[in-house]
């Protein structure tokens, strides 16, 4: 998803360059959407992982 972030940066910034204001600001609401997205997971993730290491481990 980091992936995907990234290549709308890209387009939105090639899109600036070129005075394509529009689709470059629709680019980066995009990149900047999926970005949050994809962090939001990684906390979820993150906070699984270690609600699980604790259950395994017999530490609760």
């Amino acid at each position: 998803m980091l992936k995907w972030a990234l290549i709308f940066l890209v387009i939105s910034i090639i899109a600036a360059l070129f005075g394509f204001t529009g689709i470059a600001a629709g680019a980066a609401v995009i990149a900047k959407a999926l970005f949050f997205i994809a962090v939001a997971i990684f906390v979820i993730f993150l906070i699984l992982a270690v609600i699980a290491g604790e259950t395994m481990f017999g530490r609760r």
